[in-house]
């Protein structure tokens, strides 16, 4: 049978089948216990006692001037109950007095003297009688203006040999209901279970066919489940960040495809237009220093990018900024421009990872560098959950600003020909600690500003 589909342990239509299973099975087993514990007691007595006197109630007949004399021709057929001499059974009917208006032939004898019997009012008693005990129940009822008082009693031995024939009928009763029950409502729960889950294995189906070629396809969550619906939106949600990251990855492809393409060829025709015998060393190597550049800020890009090539420890982000003017050091020194990293507190800590965080201080200075002009300051001001970078240049223009950390975007005044990929790498680094990069003109120069959030604070 390879055709027919089984369920897993893990199945949600078999956890919820066999949660019903355990609750009727629970069910019936509680119903069972709690007949046996109230057989067990002489609540059960009592309350068939009440509910044979009032039903007796209605059959008592009365005589021509208003008083009990005895039940309707209707109990002719139960007499033998109350009348025979096993006095199993007995019955009287007293007046709001207390005296008897009529007795079954077990005599005034057989009743007690005392006890609760003789409390005139609706109820249920018990008294022992000829060492046997005697459960009975008090049913007031009205008749011609007056209160009358039935009292009907029964054997604890009849009581038994009643449940002793009936208690194996109910229980019988009980499984074939029970058994009944587990079938009828066990196949409407698999088969709503089954209509239920439907539009989930559809949108599985529908999730199954989406390809790359077919990124742009969402699920249809009209048919979905309430309680599901979220998730499935979730998913659509998800999809839509992976084609905007799928569509940034050709874009980026495609740049870097454009990027190289220019200095090869520029190589290529440097090198057919050489003579033979002549040695262009000098602009050939500085084609090749570009394109060496180009191709290591990709490389750059591409590991902030992913996720899994970070290592998070607490920082002291002076000393990595320390660090980064030093190495660029040199490149300040050729542009004319001083380096300054000032902190209030030099203890200042951030939870991040190193060497990812020395790219970024280190790709922020060196383009304050690279716009900032001859003998001016470019400074790195660290605060507790603030770093800025500032240069002393033109700035940007305000249309420009969302563009700075846009990929193989140039911005003007530059003293060299980088990639446009500094700022980028820049910004994939921040996101990956949940930083904020910003970039605005402060007049002069340009200010670039990197926030945490104040509970990121993880410094010991």
């Amino acid at each position: 049978m390879r055709f027919v589909k089984r369920m897993t342990l893990n199945s949600l239509r078999l956890k919820v089948l066999l949660a019903y299973l355990a609750g009727m099975v629970l069910s019936i087993t509680l119903l069972v216990i709690a007949a046996a514990v109230v057989l067990q007691s002489d609540l059960l007595p009592r309350m068939d006692m009440a509910d044979a006197a009032e039903g007796l109630v209605d059959n008592i007949e009365f005589d021509s001037r208003g008083r009990p004399v005895g039940f309707d021709a209707s109990m002719n057929d139960r007499a033998w109950l109350y009348e025979g001499p096993q006095r199993e059974t007995a019955y009287r009917i007293l007046d709001d007095a207390g005296n008897v208006a009529v007795a079954s032939s077990a005599g005034e004898a057989f009743w007690p003297a005392d006890g609760e019997a003789l409390r005139l009012a609706r109820g249920t008693f018990s008294f022992e009688y000829d060492d046997r005990t005697f459960y009975g129940a008090t049913e007031p009822f009205e008749h011609g203006g007056r209160t009358w008082y039935l009292q009907f009693v029964a054997s604890s031995r009849f009581v038994d040999v009643l449940y002793l024939v009936a208690f194996p009928l109910v229980a019988a009763g009980v499984l074939v209901f029970g058994f009944v029950m587990f079938v009828a409502f066990g196949l409407c729960a698999y088969i709503t279970l089954r209509l239920t889950l439907k539009p989930l294995r559809d949108v599985s189906k529908s999730a199954a066919a989406i390809s790359p070629r077919s990124i742009d396809a969402r699920l249809d969550t009209d048919a979905v489940p309430v309680e599901i619906a979220p998730l499935v939106h979730s998913f659509n949600h998800a999809l839509e960040r992976l084609e905007r990251g799928y569509r940034l990855q050709q874009e980026f492809l495609g740049h870097a495809a454009h990027e190289l393409k220019t200095p090869l060829a520029l190589i290529r025709g440097q090198v057919e237009l050489l003579e033979e015998g002549r040695n262009d060393r000098q602009a050939l190597l500085s084609d090749v220093e570009y394109m060496t550049r180009q191709v290591q800020q990709l490389l750059l890009l591409a590991e902030a990018s992913e996720a899994h090539n970070y290592q998070f420890s607490v920082v002291r982000m002076h000393d990595i900024a320390h660090e980064a003017s030093t190495y660029l050091q040199r490149m300040a020194e050729s542009a004319d421009v001083h380096l300054t990293v000032l902190a209030a507190d030099q203890g200042v800590t951030w939870k991040a990872d190193r060497g990812a965080c020395f790219t970024l201080l280190k790709n922020l200075l060196e383009n304050a560098i690279q716009h900032a002009p001859e003998q001016t300051l470019v400074s790195m001001e660290i605060q507790e959950n603030i770093i800025t970078v500032r240069d002393r240049g033109p700035g940007v223009e305000p249309e420009q600003l969302a563009l700075l950390f846009s990929r193989f975007w140039r911005g003007a005044h530059r003293r060299d020909h980088g990639a446009g990929l500094g700022l980028a790498i820049c910004q994939e680094i921040a996101m990956a600690h949940g930083w904020v990069l910003t970039a605005h003109n402060a007049h002069p120069g340009l200010a670039m500003t990197l926030c945490r959030a104040s509970d990121a604070n993880d410094s010991d």
